[in-house]
């Protein structure tokens, strides 16, 4: 990477071909800025393409603008509320319906693509085409450097970029690179480590939206309940910060998934235990001393009715007095099989890590960014759009709401600016 040619010269430079850098290059484009987008990787939005299993959660209807925050994760949880008030799910809905893409409702609120995730990308990429985008993929970034006082060519202060298709200046930098999660399609800590070149601070990233782990010896017992899924009340913290969520929950042979995991693991941290309800708005204690004046069934059996077969059977087995048949078992027995699970009390020993995360927690410090904007409060024409930022959503279609939003915040400055 040399800086021997002549620059290429443009307007915006975007940096990831993602969810909210497609976005923001087509919005920006087509407010007739002359805008590149660069990708390292040769496809681009292979986060869309794997999401919502293939169909993509693009966004949730039950995201409340005036209140956004509710739905979001981050050291300032209000940061966010300016631009997902702007752009709004119905904004990206209209969107999607005007280049003909079916899609459906799942569950609370949560929208998906009919056909495929591809869908969404083509009109992504049709919506570049529309703006006049110009793309390099795939293409590496090498030094960035900001020029306060640009070339003759240049009005304004810029960003002088090295690529390996040669070198660019551009009045403004967007840095739309995402997070570390799923590294083998391609996640980098480029756009922190740009941040922290241009003197922003970084929130120490973190996996979110991922599987909680146990360790082997303390999991053995539950580790044959592999494969096993149930609607449970999963909650952390204490107090005020305690949160909780009724989900669906998954057991894997190293510890806990599924919705409800996914959930609470952006609120989970090290050496916290997680409280969870297996029959969530069941009165245990008293179904099963009310089974004990009229059965002679196994304690096991009068738990199945309750809850999966196999939880009942692998919960019985823990202790001696449960095996019985109910009407033989002390009510303070029975009430204490109750209470262990409704109130099963554990302390995950870690996450699945990057490689099984659906989202990076932390990133740019939202305090040195303009919400209005999404710029650097210090350093001009340097925006953080999308992931990267110290913003992370709920499971279900927030954080590509937060993609669109950043993004189209972010393009309207660019525009205006």
């Amino acid at each position: 990477m040399t800086s021997a040619a002549s620059p290429h010269l443009f307007d915006a430079v975007i940096l990831g071909a993602g969810a909210a850098g497609l976005f923001c290059a087509a919005r920006a484009g087509q407010r007739g800025l002359k805008v590149l987008l660069i990708d390292h990787a040769e496809k681009v939005a292979e986060k869309i393409r794997i999401s919502g299993g293939g169909r993509c959660n693009f966004t949730n209807r039950d995201l409340d603008v005036r209140a956004p925050q509710r739905h979001f994760v981050g050291e300032n949880p209000h940061f966010c509320r300016s631009a997902l008030s702007r752009y709004t799910p119905a904004d990206f809905v209209a969107l999607v319906q005007s280049h003909g893409i079916g899609f459906h409702e799942k569950h609370k609120g949560q929208l998906f693509a009919d056909r495929s995730a591809e869908d969404i990308i083509q009109m992504l990429l049709a919506e570049c085409e529309r703006g006049g985008v110009t793309r390099w993929q795939p293409c590496r970034v090498g030094s960035i450097r900001f020029l306060a006082s640009g070339p003759a060519e240049s009005s304004t202060s810029s960003y002088q970029i090295e690529s390996d298709r040669g070198p660019v200046l551009a009045r403004s930098l967007v840095v739309a690179t995402g997070g570390l999660s799923i590294p083998k399609i391609g996640a980098t800590d480029l756009g922190y480590r740009i941040a922290q070149q241009f003197g922003l601070p970084v929130v120490t990233p973190r996996p979110g939206l991922v599987p909680l782990t146990f360790d082997g010896e303390a999991w053995a017992p539950y580790a044959g309940l592999a494969g096993l899924a149930l609607p449970v009340d999963m909650s952390t913290g204490q107090g005020k910060q305690r949160t909780h969520f009724v989900e669906d929950l998954l057991f894997t042979h190293r510890g806990l998934s599924g919705p409800a995991v996914l959930q609470i693991s952006s609120y989970w941290r090290e050496g916290e235990p997680l409280q969870i309800d297996l029959a969530p708005g069941v009165d245990l204690g008293a179904r099963l001393l009310e089974a004990k004046q009229h059965s002679r069934k196994r304690i096991a059996n009068e738990l199945a009715a309750l809850m999966p077969h196999r939880l009942a059977d692998a919960w019985a087995e823990r202790d001696a007095q449960w095996q019985r048949p109910v009407n033989e078992a002390a009510d303070k027995a029975l009430q204490r099989l109750a209470e262990s699970l409704s109130r099963w009390q554990l302390v995950p020993s870690g996450t699945e890590g990057y490689r099984k995360a659906e989202v990076t927690l932390g990133g740019v410090d939202t305090r040195a960014l303009s919400s209005q904007t999404l710029e650097a409060k210090a350093q001009p024409g340097l925006y953080f759009i999308g992931e990267v930022v110290d913003v992370t959503g709920w499971l279900g279609g927030y954080n590509f709401q937060w993609a669109w939003s950043s993004a189209a915040a972010c393009a309207e400055a660019l525009a205006t600016g």
